[in-house]
């Protein structure tokens, strides 16, 4: 294929035949050089015949057997080319869309703030805004649609400059159209409200989101039954980081300020601590930060109870990850200081008996007792 990159249906055949190579059961047996030769030889293809419905169809397929994004990093900035002029450039709603946007999704989960902030350099968050922006028009809800805010939930992930960008290409007004024409999609609303938790970690954003109709909307969704208690979660997570920065900065007047905790407080001891959760957290730092918010407690509640739910669900992950990033000493400042409620700091306490058990047992009893 490489000596013969100007012969079409060379690289049609040819990718065909490394997808069934790849494919077969002895691809494990794949060392590194051999992975980056053919991901190598597909992405020129690729890259020479991009018009081509079949030919990105079978670069894409083929990509899909690789480790993704382990084993693409090589040759991340060509992939993520390729993978943009597929999702935006190629036939809507057609099969190769599709399969290029989850291979996007997939490149932008799990890699680091370079690659991420890369992602937007190269223009993906204006790229799914503009799919968000042509469904919306057409009122059509599909996977493609649903992606598209799963992957900017991924590329803003710690990533001030993709939230402004988001922010900045009328994200928020096709978040809201999105919750009007499609109310009752649940794994579209978690993913949009995954994303505005990440837009609300900025400080320097959060006076863009200070405005009475967006404030409504996510002390409404506190009160949202939707996928369980993600959608709930989120909005308790945005609300935090807008209450964290004081009453002086909580500029309106309705909703007032006291009455959205309370609301959140609220919303808070009706989930259920061992709820499982569809969720990924590489670091606890935002949780962290809002721990330490004394003068608003209702922000550490969130926070706190956070800890305790992926500490008791998930106590191999998360109890080595808290304890790395100096959790335990948080919590135990919470426990002794007067400022935060009986709740926050029982929450606490139960944090850190998860980790000491996990420590000590390597998993928790089956019959730990939970409160909450």
């Amino acid at each position: 294929m490489d000596r013969h990159i100007n012969e079409k249906h060379i690289q049609i055949s040819g990718s065909a035949t490394l997808f069934y190579i790849v494919k077969g059961k002895d691809k494990t047996s794949f060392d590194m050089r051999t992975k980056r030769m053919v991901i190598g030889t597909l992405l020129n293809g690729m890259s020479e015949y991009r018009s081509d419905d079949t030919m990105m169809r079978n670069g894409c397929l083929t990509l899909c057997q690789f480790k993704i994004p382990e084993d693409v990093l090589f040759d991340y900035e060509r992939l993520v080319h390729l993978l943009l002029h597929i999702v935006s450039e190629m036939e809507q709603e057609s099969f190769v869309q599709r399969i290029g946007i989850y291979l996007l999704n997939s490149v932008a989960c799990q890699v680091d703030g370079s690659q991420k902030k890369l992602l937007g350099d190269l223009g993906a968050i204006n790229r799914m805004l503009g799919l968000i922006e042509d469904r919306l028009a057409r009122r059509v809800c599909d996977d493609v649609l649903e992606v598209a805010w799963s992957t900017m939930w991924n590329v803003t992930d710690e990533t001030s400059m993709n939230c402004q960008r988001f922010l900045d290409g009328r994200g928020m007004e096709f978040f809201l159209g999105c919750l009007r024409v499609f109310p009752d999609k649940e794994e579209l609303l978690r993913n949009m409200m995954g994303l505005l938790g990440n837009v609300a970690e900025v400080r320097a954003l959060r006076p863009r989101l200070m405005t009475m109709q967006f404030m409504c909307v996510f002390a409404d969704l506190l009160d949202s039954c939707s996928d369980g208690i993600e959608v709930s979660y989120n909005a308790a997570g945005v609300l935090s980081h807008m209450a964290s920065d004081g009453p002086n900065t909580w500029t309106l007047d309705v909703p007032r300020r006291e009455v959205v905790l309370q609301r959140m407080v609220d919303a808070i001891n009706r989930w259920d601590l061992r709820t499982e959760r569809n969720i990924n957290y590489r670091s606890f730092e935002p949780i962290s930060y809002l721990a330490k918010i004394y003068h608003t407690p209702q922000c550490q509640h969130w926070a706190v109870w956070a800890l305790a739910n992926l500490t008791t669900v998930y106590p191999a992950k998360y109890c080595f990850l808290l304890e790395s990033e100096g959790g335990l000493t948080l919590l135990q400042e919470i426990i002794q200081h007067d400022q935060p409620y009986g709740q926050i700091k029982e929450l606490a306490m139960m944090v850190i008996k998860n980790c000491r058990q996990f420590r000590e047992q390597g998993q928790l009893p089956q019959d730990a007792q939970l409160d909450g």
